[in-house]
């Protein structure tokens, strides 16, 4: 029987300023807590350790506020990071899927597990539920996003625990998820990017009811990205039928790339690819085509002469200001 695992991670990091981090671990984590849900989604277990630091010997003044977790605490009271990352792989049990609220906590978890030597466990691509997420598709616009005491706010949740500690935090957001419509939103889960594909073979495409999200290998540019066919190519995801464009990819702001094209029998499909950084430099992009009407097709379009604006006003300045320098 599948579990849900929501959990919480609670970190420190370097008390001089983040030019004083770790290059290895900007982040080092010093408290995990988790609570086990059910298909039904019932709290059936729980869990909560606290981690002996072993970088930042110092706790942040911020984090110490929030959390109220003290650096003798944790030397008192906490286990090295292996050994209770391991007694928390083994309480995860076999048949489970994380949640969290927001998309950082999973990285974070592995970028540390990778510090300690660890081996990472989790299958590839490893797909989680972003609670944060979901709950801003349900109950907002689907772009914004809730804090956690909002959502609980939201629902009425009695809070008898104060918020920024793992295991309270990891609670809260599984009664948040247990009340909200959850079987009515579930296949709209979240990837996390930590573990990429090294690979063509190890490329993947995730469906979702209205759109679908393509993650491609790294490359060394961004140049190499836009020139990989299977990046640039637009299918329409109900048919299968390779489209023709009716707007070619272009850049729009400096993170991402849009085009249009057109299925014959399911219309108008936005293309929208972003182009991110890995840790180590490198570059990946992440398709998504999704099915759009006559006025979304139409901000494409608009955005497409916006662009071409800017670029002959660019050209132009660069021309007068060639001109002024020239020696008169």
């Amino acid at each position: 029987m599948k579990s849900y695992i929501v959990f919480d991670l609670e970190w420190n990091q370097s008390s001089a300023g983040r030019e004083c981090s770790s290059p290895r671990l900007s982040f080092e984590i010093f408290e995990i807590g988790a609570v086990k849900l059910n298909e039904k989604l019932e709290k059936v277990s729980e869990f909560r350790r606290l981690i002996k630091p072993c970088v930042y010997r110092q706790m942040h003044h911020i984090i110490s506020e929030v959390t109220h977790v003290s650096m003798d605490e944790l030397e008192r009271n906490g286990e090295p990071f292996t050994k209770v990352m391991e007694d928390f792989i083994e309480w995860c049990g076999e048949d489970y899927i994380f949640c969290t609220w927001g998309s950082m906590d999973l990285t974070e978890l592995q970028r540390n597990m990778m510090y300690h030597g660890m081996e990472i466990p989790f299958e590839f691509p490893l797909l989680f539920y972003d609670v944060q997420k979901l709950f801003s598709l349900l109950y907002s616009d689907g772009k914004t996003r809730a804090s956690l005491d909002e959502a609980v706010e939201f629902f009425q949740i009695q809070v008898d625990a104060p918020f920024h500690r793992a295991l309270e935090d990891a609670d809260y957001t599984g009664k948040v998820m247990s009340r909200m419509d959850f079987y009515k939103i579930e296949d709209y889960i979240s990837v996390d990017y930590y573990q990429l594909p090294e690979t063509k073979e190890e490329e993947f495409t995730l469906y979702f009811p209205d759109y679908t999200k393509f993650v491609s290998q790294i490359y060394d540019t961004k140049e190499e990205v836009m020139a990989d066919k299977q990046v640039t190519d637009m299918v329409c995801y109900k048919c299968r039928r390779m489209l023709r464009k009716k707007i070619r990819w272009f850049s729009y702001g400096q993170k991402f790339y849009l085009c249009l094209a057109v299925c014959p029998e399911h219309g108008f499909m936005k293309g929208k690819i972003r182009v991110k950084k890995t840790e180590d430099g490198f570059v990946f992009a992440v398709k998504t085509q999704k099915l759009v009407g006559e006025e979304e097709a139409e901000m494409v379009v608009k955005k497409k002469e916006e662009t071409k604006i800017r670029r002959a006003e660019r050209s132009k300045a660069k021309k007068l200001a060639k001109g002024h320098a020239q020696p008169q």
